[in-house]
């Protein structure tokens, strides 16, 4: 159900306690017939998407949040995870709301369960699949299906080395990676390479100064968190992972699931720094 916030302190308040939990807000008026129009379909969403927190912002009872968050157009819907805003539009679009509410809701993309790493979150959902990818990889078994848990895995091709390319669509912190693999076909050396300008060959990834190497245990293989050097990955546009070798020395390596951790970081739109002008139930 949706909850109504009565100040900035309540409105604080709902952002500490939704953690990594998806957290929608509606900023809306009294005055502003669109906010009216599209209150009972928020109310819809609210009761169908249970496993996201709900609450409405009166811009005029609540002028400190707004002012705060930057809103100067009603209706106004911001995304949160984590104390931080991943997302928003301005309308009142029923279609283009639902999509958004699917896009960062929890399921196994939303990067919303436990992921064993207090304060941070899988960076599932701040991937952008359209710009990564694995060299090597075979054709039966690509990379993307090492981004669920669901079946499938990613297989190198020729040897066991692979490239595997990740790019966000904004600025995240990475904690940690998690790695699901066999014993014997899973990774053993890798090097990371961070905001990169395109994927590294393979000379170039054996041969360049890398970020963090890493080598990991048959144990690490079971989906432990791998903490990296945390200070090395706090603002990461891009990570490419460079498979060196594997645990058997097989011809392949399989990896069946990939898990990255952390958290997005909080980046300045320069559009939301808009004057509210003309009077109340006029449109801006």
């Amino acid at each position: 159900m949706v909850r109504e916030i009565a100040d900035e302190s309540q409105f604080q308040e709902e952002l500490n306690s939704s953690s990594t939990k998806l957290l929608v807000v509606d900023f809306t008026a009294t005055w502003c017939g669109p906010c009216q129009r599209i209150a009972p379909f928020y109310e819809q969403m609210s009761i169908k998407y249970p496993k996201a927190s709900f609450i409405k912002v009166d811009v005029d009872k609540c002028q400190e949040t707004a002012a705060n968050q930057r809103v100067s157009v009603m209706p106004t819907f911001y995304f949160y995870r984590n104390k931080v805003k991943v997302d928003s539009i301005q309308g009142a679009d029923p279609n283009k709301l639902e999509a958004k509410i699917i896009k960062y809701y929890d399921s196994e993309e939303s990067g919303d369960q436990d992921v064993g790493v207090a304060g941070h979150m899988d960076l599932i959902s701040f991937i952008l699949k359209s710009n990564c990818e694995a060299l090597n990889e075979s054709d039966e078994h690509p990379f993307v299906h090492s981004l669920t848990s669901a079946g499938g895995y990613l297989e190198s091709d020729c040897d066991e080395q692979l490239i595997i390319s990740i790019a966000f669509n904004q600025t995240v912190k990475i904690h940690s990676l998690k790695i699901k693999s066999p014993a014997d076909k899973g990774p053993k050396k890798l090097k990371l390479f961070i905001n990169q300008p395109n994927t590294l060959d393979f000379d170039a990834a054996s041969s360049n100064q890398s970020v963090q190497d890493l080598e990991l245990t048959p144990e690490d293989l079971e989906g432990n968190p791998v903490a990296l050097r945390f200070v090395k990955f706090q603002s990461v546009q891009n990570i490419q992972i460079f498979v060196q070798s594997n645990q058997g020395g097989t011809d392949t390596t399989q990896i069946d699931y990939l898990q990255l951790i952390g958290s997005p970081i909080i980046t300045t739109n320069m559009s939301d720094f808009k004057r509210v002008t003309g009077k109340k139930g006029e449109a801006h």
